[in-house]
């Protein structure tokens, strides 16, 4: 049963009907609204939260949601890549270096209380911003989407990336080092010594 024969199924539904000038429900449409909703709540929680492990718990959320967002849209490549990396592998990493550091422990008071006005100014320029260039696009001149499947993808990131990726994984050692580097207590060096 694929999303396009739930689809169509529902669109046939006396409740949700295709009446003429009613609005349709499809499956896609609400777990499109349901995703957003986890993206945009999610993503609010990160910044709101007191307990950064609530936070880190909050963007892992987000980064779910937005997997599945990429799943829906058709991209299921760049889906498995926000599964794999920043589900998996960002996310843990995040949660390992707050465990080690034990910076866990404490609900951390709200330190942007005086950056509130500024920072309201620049998201609302931002948002003015993002919304006059969807205006003022002409979505019609939009290049046709090129279709591009697994292999070619793999082809592309194990020939002409290469260096790119492997630096991006030496970039990820040294992260998971530093973490380490961090969370030494100087007790224990003392007892290596």
């Amino acid at each position: 049963m694929t999303l396009e024969s739930v689809a169509a199924a529902l669109a046939g539904h006396p409740a949700l009907g295709s009446r003429t000038g009613a609005p349709t429900l499809d499956i896609s449409s609400v777990l499109f609204y349901l995703l957003a909703i986890g993206v945009v709540g999610a993503g609010i929680a990160v910044v709101t939260l007191r307990n950064i492990i609530h936070s880190a718990v909050a963007m892992m959320i987000c980064f779910g949601s937005l997997a599945g967002m990429y799943a829906l849209l058709g991209a299921p490549i760049v889906a498995a890549a926000q599964v794999l990396i920043y589900l998996g592998a960002i996310s843990v990493l995040i949660l390992f270096a707050i465990m080690l550091t034990q910076a866990g422990d404490a609900n951390l008071p709200a330190p942007f209380h005086r950056q509130l006005p500024i920072a309201v100014v620049i998201a609302l320029a931002i948002v003015g911003l993002v919304g006059w260039a969807v205006i003022q696009t002409d979505w019609a001149l939009a290049a046709d989407p090129i279709a591009a499947g697994v292999e070619e993808i793999a082809t592309t990131l194990f020939t002409d990336f290469a260096l790119p990726f492997e630096i991006i994984s030496l970039l990820i050692l040294v992260a998971i080092i530093g973490a380490i580097f961090l969370a030494r207590r100087p007790e224990e060096d003392e007892r290596a010594n």
